[in-house]
């Protein structure tokens, strides 16, 4: 299949077959709708709570964290919910994972009606890949998600099954599994890894998980077709993504050893004090897994952190975020002009000006979209009457960050968010899981649809 062919293919013209809505109409429906399952769920469903149920609100939360996989919770999972209600946590945190859209593509694709893609859904449109299509593609996503849980699940029970005992590590091995894969974050213990922060083993495996799942599917099917000398090179995409991504943990890596060397990681050894550090460059990537107090963190961490946040993981992975690849290309379209090039090149190949443009509309959209939530969530913890302090302003600018990298991290005022406010983090969890995919593929099919017939005038305006 060319990419001409695949592109086609992702990106119909409007026919008499397309009347029932885009590929991305369906992906943000379908996720609504997940959401609403599972809320429905947890308010009527019986043996989900050890006490008191939840409220209509705190139920909407909490499975809209799960779907959106962003790990913020009003409520200890481990204590406050029954087995029945971590598994039905757990459930939605997989579904949400995968991806409701994928596993539809995944059936129709597979019966011949229809072939939907998941980069679509996943953020980004279409990538040159010259030798997958779409039912390769999915049967990857399945196949690689599973085995990476169940190899994750077996290396935390063989870490764990010294403390908790040989059945009493299996649910939390195969809990945290899926959750590190999904970028959820959720945990069963009630400080997330912070009394497992001298385990070596166990960072390494949670932090390998998160990367895993925040690189994404079509970087996965890329490098098997290259590796198997299906494909002479990595894509400029794949090569990006793998770039940004190890260039981000080592610049997070080495900023918070410098910042938290004598403070968050003070009490730790030499090797701890590394493995945190990088953990803590893993985390806001968008798994809000936690092995320090980030209330009491310094400044410069605590701002890089919201940095990390908004930055995310890679387009058609589980992670959220504006992704690696907007910010690159940004940054490259940057330094370009620094230099007076009007082309932005990467890997000797150079970026369509199309991307380009996306990626600032991306950027610019979900920054304004971000500011007005923000100034919304202040609006409403002033009125439940927490007006004038100034701790509590940065604490809700970095809880709002984290709903909308659907990251998880939090300085512990989740709970005590008024019902407004959490309804405000709701729709910024929702936004920032579908929002930037589905408006990448509604700018990517309307430039399919329909060419620019004209053009007005021009007249340069001051910049700067």
């Amino acid at each position: 299949m060319s990419f001409t062919d695949f592109q086609g293919t992702l990106f119909p013209k409007e026919g008499p077959h397309h009347r029932g809505g885009s590929s991305a109409q369906l992906f943000v429906i379908s996720f609504a709708g997940l959401i609403l399952a599972g809320t429905l769920g947890c308010l009527v469903l019986p043996g989900m709570y050890t006490g008191a149920p939840l409220g209509w609100v705190d139920a909407l939360f909490m499975i809209t964290s799960a779907v959106c996989v962003t790990g913020l919770t009003v409520v200890d999972p481990g204590t406050f919910l029954t087995p029945f209600g971590q598994f039905w946590l757990l459930l939605f945190i997989q579904l949400g994972g995968l991806g409701i859209l994928s596993l539809t593509t995944l059936a129709v694709a597979r019966l011949g009606r229809a072939s939907l893609s998941l980069e679509e859904a996943g953020g980004g449109g279409p990538v040159p890949l010259r030798f997958v299509d779409e039912r390769a593609l999915l049967g990857t996503v399945v196949a690689v998600t599973f085995t990476v849980e169940a190899v994750g699940a077996a290396a935390l029970w063989a870490t764990w099954r010294g403390s908790f005992g040989n059945v009493g590590a299996l649910w939390p091995s195969v809990f945290h599994s899926i959750s590190a894969f999904c970028n959820a974050g959720f945990s069963l213990f009630p400080d997330s890894l912070a009394s497992l922060r001298t385990s070596p083993l166990t960072l390494g495996v949670v932090g390998g998980l998160i990367v895993l799942g925040g690189v994404g599917f079509v970087v996965v099917e890329d490098l098997r077709a290259w590796m198997r000398r299906r494909a002479p090179r990595l894509s400029v995409h794949s090569r990006l993504v793998l770039a940004s991504t190890a260039g981000f943990l080592a610049v997070g890596w080495i900023y918070f050893l410098v910042f938290e060397w004598s403070n968050a990681l003070g009490d730790l050894g030499v090797f701890d004090k590394a493995a945190n550090a990088l953990f803590m460059s893993v985390t806001p990537r968008t798994a809000g897994f936690n092995t320090v107090d980030y209330a009491r963190v310094t400044n410069p961490s605590f701002f890089f952190t919201i940095l990390l946040m908004l930055v995310g993981g890679s387009p058609g992975s589980t992670a959220g975020g504006l992704k690696t690849t907007t910010m690159v290309t940004l940054m490259l379209a940057l330094w370009g002009r620094v230099r007076g090039r009007t082309d932005v090149t990467a890997f000797h190949r150079s970026i369509p000006r199309e991307t380009v443009g996306r990626a600032a509309s991306l950027a610019v959209g979900g920054l304004v979209f971000l500011a007005g939530m923000v100034l919304l969530l202040l609006m409403t913890e002033a009125a439940a009457g927490d007006a004038g302090d100034r701790a509590s302003l940065i604490n809700l600018v970095f809880e709002a960050h984290s709903a909308f990298g659907t990251v998880g991290l939090s300085t512990g005022i989740t709970a005590s968010i008024s019902p407004g406010g959490k309804l405000i983090l709701v729709l910024l969890m929702y936004v920032g899981r579908v929002g930037p995919a589905a408006l990448v593929a509604a700018m990517i099919s309307a430039a399919s649809r329909r060419g620019q017939a004209y053009r007005y005038g021009r007249e340069d305006v001051m910049i700067g």
